[in-house]
């Protein structure tokens, strides 16, 4: 296993067979979390309206935990797909609104976010 997987999997609190929810690699915020569907499926309009509904459950659920494990008030839930693959970003809002927390210059995540990934784990 090369170092990115490694690290990759230190970073997912939440997996089932179609889903895996991570903390992201390139954060915009502290906490941004990204939600992946496992198969190659290039946009969310392809998945079948179980496969969908599944997804966001999970997504519901990672954005609960976010709530509560970050002390805020609003996730953001954010989907794009320049990387032709189903996935949505989780962004916690702090003390900015709106398309103001999206001008952030993404920065590196740490080993001193791992703390996180455990406290996420437990809801």
């Amino acid at each position: 296993m090369d170092k990115l997987q490694k690290s990759k999997k230190e970073l997912i609190f939440y997996e089932d067979k179609k889903v895996y929810a991570c903390l992201a690699r390139y954060p915009i915020v502290r906490g941004h979390v990204v939600v992946v569907w496992k198969k190659n499926v290039s946009d969310l309009h392809l998945l079948n309206k179980r496969d969908y509904e599944h997804l966001m459950n999970v997504v519901d659920k990672v954005r609960n935990s976010m709530l509560k494990v970050l002390k805020v008030k609003k996730v953001y839930l954010i989907y794009m797909d320049e990387a032709k693959h189903v996935h949505w970003h989780l962004i916690p809002r702090y003390n900015e609104m709106g398309f103001n927390v999206l001008r952030h210059k993404p920065g590196k995540i740490g080993k001193g976010d791992l703390w996180l990934v455990e406290k996420l784990k437990k809801i």
